[in-house]
């Protein structure tokens, strides 16, 4: 029964994690120069950003461990290509590398933990032998 509620207490926190991750990406997107190029990657970014969010969520009711490995799959990806969307900000020198360190380090972390549950959810559900 502990482990369970260990999950559950998890889960909560990584959700609200990964909510907290959308947020900031929406504040963030407000601090950026109004140009095109800033724009377009910016929005690139609150998409992303914002999956990791949804999808996060989505797994939690999730009805099937294949659809909980599914939805998190999405989060790895989203997470992934929200750093990499940081990246781009940065060495294309829309933003300096000091306004994203919080950032970049989350998404890292947020892809860093949704790989290793997405890795443990693979291992539990193929058959023993």
């Amino acid at each position: 029964m502990i482990e369970s509620n260990q999950k559950t207490d998890f889960a909560e926190i990584f959700r609200n994690r990964t909510k907290k991750f959308v947020v900031d990406n929406i504040k963030f997107y407000r601090t950026l120069p109004k140009t095109e190029e800033a724009k377009i990657i910016g929005r690139q970014l609150l998409r992303s950003s914002s999956s990791v969010g949804a999808n996060y969520r989505a797994a939690c009711r999730a009805r099937s461990q294949a659809e909980f490995h599914s939805k998190l799959s999405t989060v790895v990806e989203e997470a992934d290509e929200s750093a990499f969307w940081m990246e781009i900000l940065i060495e294309a020198e829309v933003v300096k590398p000091s306004e994203l360190i919080y950032l970049s380090d989350e998404a890292n972390q947020i892809l860093r933990i949704a790989s290793a549950s997405r890795k443990t959810v693979s291992k539990n559900k193929q058959p023993t032998q």
